[in-house]
C-alpha cells in the first residue's frame, strides 16, 4: 500500500456538519413549540415565534451543507 491509500479524509468540524445541526435546529424549532404552548410566562410566549423562525431559518440553511 502506498501512502495517498492510507490518508484520511480532513473531517469537517462539528458545526459544519449537516448531521448535528439539522437536530440542533429541530430542537430550537421543539423549544419554540413548548414556549408558545406552554400558559405561564407571557415572556417566552413573546419570543416563541422568534425562536420558531431562528429554528427554521436554521434548518433550512443547514440542510444545504454537505453530510
Amino acid at each position: 500500500m502506498t501512502d495517498r491509500t492510507l490518508e484520511k479524509k480532513p473531517r469537517r468540524p462539528f458545526l459544519l456538519r449537516r448531521g448535528p445541526m439539522e437536530n440542533i435546529a429541530i430542537a430550537i424549532i421543539a423549544l419554540g413549540f413548548i414556549m408558545l404552548f406552554q400558559p405561564v410566562a407571557l415572556v417566552l410566549y413573546t419570543y416563541s415565534f422568534v425562536t420558531l423562525l431562528a429554528g427554521t431559518v436554521m434548518f433550512m440553511i443547514v440542510s444545504k451543507f454537505p453530510e
